[in-house]
């Protein structure tokens, strides 16, 4: 009898740890992000110099928890929660006033066959290919497309974040390389049913060779009503178009990239279009890579001409899979500017 109850005993034990390694396989979620800080100097177009030590040399910093979740059947439950920091003094956000899970916030479902649903802040389909398409990839110190885009001068750049609040996105499975994604966000205005944005993305990637084509549209940057004086240099902005082509091949003694990015801003005070192409090269060199880029941005309309000028040269030394350390220089011209000049030397920590 006794002998008998511990094989019972055993089997429910076994029974339970089987049941427990099942519920694990089905759900899982995962703690992890990145650590940036640097030294250098920074004067942008126009401004002055500044000794600085900072977060965000190469990448900006974050934190992230995400999980999945088997439904069976193909299907599949996710969630996603980022939020950027800064090292060098430990506020949360990349400037004040940031929202707390600032780079990614979302729910979705996803299945094998149709696709992945999101809903929440969920980062815009440009901005993924943005960084993917030049050699310092999310750079806000470094790299000039990034700069071109995001921070833009007088008339150019693109206006709103780099993820969008209410947004719903829906993305197709990869099929030969080839995927779509969708991204629609409203205003969530009571008042103003016309705010909103999207965009519309086909990514590509087959080997050595990677593209990506990206257009969105956007009539409000965080809230409906503030897009007038979003561009420093347009006067009663109303809406913006932006078509961008990207394009990277990598051949192992270097991959190159190359951008191009079409931005038309509609205002009261007239139209503007601004036209952007950046090439650039990550070069093998040693234990590391060399990285080196150009964009330059020309803008007309209204009696504007502007024209903005931006390269960058760096070295990127891995001292593990996790950490890095790297030196960069950027050169960045604006038409009527002081040129600006930035360097510095930083180290990255993933985890």
């Amino acid at each position: 009898m006794m002998k008998t109850w511990h094989k019972v005993a055993g089997a429910a034990a076994l029974g339970t740890a089987a049941l427990a390694s099942t519920a694990h396989a089905q759900s899982s979620v995962s703690f992890y992000g990145l650590a940036d800080a640097y030294v250098g100097s920074v004067k942008n177009p126009g401004g002055n110099a500044a000794t600085v030590q900072q977060g965000g040399g190469m990448t900006t910093s974050y934190w992230g928890l995400s999980g999945t979740e088997d439904l069976g059947g193909g299907n599949s439950a996710l969630f996603v929660l980022e939020s950027y920091f800064q090292p060098n003094n430990g506020t949360y956000g990349r400037f004040a006033g940031d929202s707390f899970f600032s780079r990614n916030a979302y729910v979705g479902l996803s299945n094998t066959r149709l696709g992945t649903f999101r809903l929440g802040r969920i980062t815009t389909p440009m901005y993924l290919a943005t960084i993917q398409f030049n050699p310092f990839n999310n750079s806000y110190t470094f790299s000039p497309m990034i700069f071109h885009t995001y921070k833009g001068l007088g008339t150019q750049g693109v206006v709103g974040d780099s993820a969008w609040n209410n947004a719903v996105a829906y993305t197709t499975p990869a099929y030969a390389g080839l995927a779509g994604t969708l991204l629609y966000a409203t205003g969530n205005s009571a008042t103003d049913h016309s705010a909103k944005k999207w965009a519309a993305a086909l990514t590509y990637a087959n080997g050595p060779f990677a593209a990506a084509v990206n257009y969105q549209y956007v009539n409000f940057s965080a809230t409906p009503g503030d897009f007038g004086a979003q561009l420093p240099g347009v006067t009663g902005l109303t809406n913006q178009n932006t078509v961008q082509l990207g394009l990277s091949y990598d051949l192992r003694v270097v991959k190159f990239f190359a951008q191009y990015m079409l931005v038309a801003s509609q205002a009261a005070s007239g139209n503007f279009h601004a036209n952007t192409g950046q090439l650039g090269a990550s070069v093998p060199a040693g234990p590391g890579s060399v990285l080196a880029s150009v964009a330059y941005t020309g803008s007309n309309g209204s009696g504007d001409n502007q024209r903005r000028t931006t390269w960058a040269l760096g070295y990127d030394y891995p001292l593990s899979k996790r950490t890095d350390v790297y030196v960069a220089y950027k050169y960045d011209h604006m038409s009527d500017m002081s040129t600006g000049q930035t360097y510095g030397a930083g180290m990255r920590v993933r985890f």
